[in-house]
């Protein structure tokens, strides 16, 4: 790890323990049904995103530059959620609490990257609003599916290159006392937090993580929807502008319910009790990639409709099988 040795040409060891120490979620009476709990919100993820990945690619309608957004969101989902919650509860609920350093590493980046792309994804999902709502005669040329793959893959290599930073810097650290991780991962500020030697380049990453996947994000999201808003105050009538409004409201739905918590608990961090930090933390995770999905069904026009038509296609199918069986026989 030369790139992050700070004072090269000299032989520097760095103290790396073999295992690191889940200490989170500990002494609250009752837990176990918290762990029944995620495993239930794990299992209507997997479902969920599944159900959405498969309609969007078996409806040829739905192959539009928007579903490419829609279809990451719900591989984000999936990905995220397989990567964090089976490995928590293998933690706690089996009391395997010791984790080894480079698994712990490997922990870190996985659950950072797909939690940093939930955030991109909805600032590509609100970009595909607001031109769709504000230069629609341009939409088709604007946003293609060039352009969408494009912008989807320029936010996987900035998050991943991001994350591996953080991973990088934290290989340059000494732990010579404690490796209790006071968290429900391998959360990069406690890790870094335990380190015995100058950790300043640590701090500056934690500092711009929030900023660059977080407020950044959020700002621009909140930018759009306020130029949305004030160009359907020039819409000529009200049914019109609730029209244009409808086809936003899914989305709205899903920033609400990944950033809403996210900002409470930044508010209330130092004022609220460890434990319930970590379990707020833990739902805003695992709660968005459940909902996502059935948010979509619900709301979106396109889907309930894709999903309609795929259960018809079947059901004749299942007719027609029948009597040519019954035929045969």
């Amino acid at each position: 790890m030369e790139l992050f040795n700070l004072a090269p040409g000299k032989n520097i060891t760095f103290v790396r323990p073999p295992y690191f120490m889940i200490s989170g979620l500990s002494g609250i009476p009752n837990i176990k049904h918290y762990y029944v709990f995620l495993f239930f919100v794990y299992v209507v993820s997997v479902l969920g995103n599944t159900i959405v990945m498969a309609v969007i690619y078996l409806d040829h309608n739905l192959r539009t530059p928007k579903y490419v957004a829609v279809f990451n969101l719900a591989f984000v989902d999936l990905f995220g959620n397989s990567a964090l919650v089976p490995k928590v509860l293998d933690i706690f609920l089996f009391n395997h609490r010791f984790i080894p350093y480079n698994n712990c590493m490997a922990f870190l980046f996985f659950c950072y990257t797909c939690l940093s792309m939930q955030s991109f994804n909805l600032v590509a999902l609100s970009y595909d609003r607001l031109v769709a709502i504000i230069f629609p005669l341009h939409y088709q040329v604007k946003i293609t599916h060039r352009f969408m793959f494009s912008l989807i893959a320029s936010f996987w290599v900035f998050i991943i290159l991001a994350v591996l930073i953080a991973v990088g810097l934290i290989t340059r650290l000494s732990f010579c006392n404690s490796v209790v991780i006071n968290s429900y991962f391998c959360d990069h500020g406690q890790i870094y937090r335990l380190a015995c030697n100058d950790h300043f380049p640590n701090y500056v990453v934690s500092c711009l993580f929030p900023v660059l996947i977080f407020w950044l994000p959020l700002a621009f999201i909140l930018v759009s929807y306020l130029y949305i808003g004030y160009a359907l105050t020039k819409v000529a009538t009200m049914q019109e502008r609730l029209k244009a409004f409808k086809t936003c409201i899914a989305h709205i739905t899903l920033v609400a319910i990944y950033f809403i918590p996210l900002l409470i608990t930044f508010t209330l961090m130092e004022n609220i009790h460890p434990n319930a930090r970590i379990i707020n933390l833990s739902l805003t995770s695992v709660f968005p990639p459940m909902l996502n999905p059935i948010i979509y069904v619900l709301q979106t026009q396109e889907i309930k409709e894709s999903v309609k038509k795929l259960l018809k296609i079947r059901g004749k199918s299942k007719i027609t099988m029948k009597k040519i069986n019954v035929t045969m026989s």
